[in-house]
């Protein structure tokens, strides 16, 4: 298999999934792990005996996961990795310093809000002139091509 057809097939695989919000979500989880195993002087909060601190970046690196291979379940797991997002400000030094907090709860927005086979959308201005074009044709078929044509004068 030659690079360009992998890149096709794997394009074609990311489109029909929410590719950004399970790989930002992945990615938080994984910035707010390494955060955990910052040196102690780092460390601004362990909480609740430092398993909390552990399990829920990997429960959102999971949820992530299960979001790109998943995808018809996107809306239940990005729910669940919302709260796992907001629930590691508590638990690991104040979500990952924030920045895996983010990442997290912008890539289960992401997931939330993808639609699957969505039509792209059009912009204002194509609208318009696919408007005038129906109207145009419109008038035309009810007109004729030149209006009063074929009748006697």
């Amino acid at each position: 298999m030659t690079f360009t057809q992998w890149r096709d097939r794997f394009r074609e695989w990311r489109g029909h999934r929410p590719f950004a919000g399970g790989v930002l979500l992945v990615l938080g989880g994984a910035e707010i792990l390494v955060t955990m195993k910052a040196p102690l002087p780092v460390i601004l909060h362990v909480g609740m005996q430092g398993l909390a601190g552990y399990l829920l970046p990997t429960l959102m690196v999971v949820c992530g996961l299960l979001i790109l291979f998943n995808p018809t379940q996107r809306l239940f797991y990005s729910i669940i990795a919302i709260l796992l997002s907001l629930g590691t400000w508590l638990t690991s030094n104040i979500g990952g310093f924030v920045i895996g907090l983010l990442m997290g709860a912008v890539g289960s927005s992401l997931s939330f809000g993808w639609l699957p086979d969505q039509e792209p959308r059009q912009s204002r201005r194509q609208r318009r002139k696919e408007t005038r074009t129906e109207r145009t044709a419109e008038s035309v078929r009810q007109d004729g091509p030149l209006p009063g044509a074929g009748k006697p004068a």
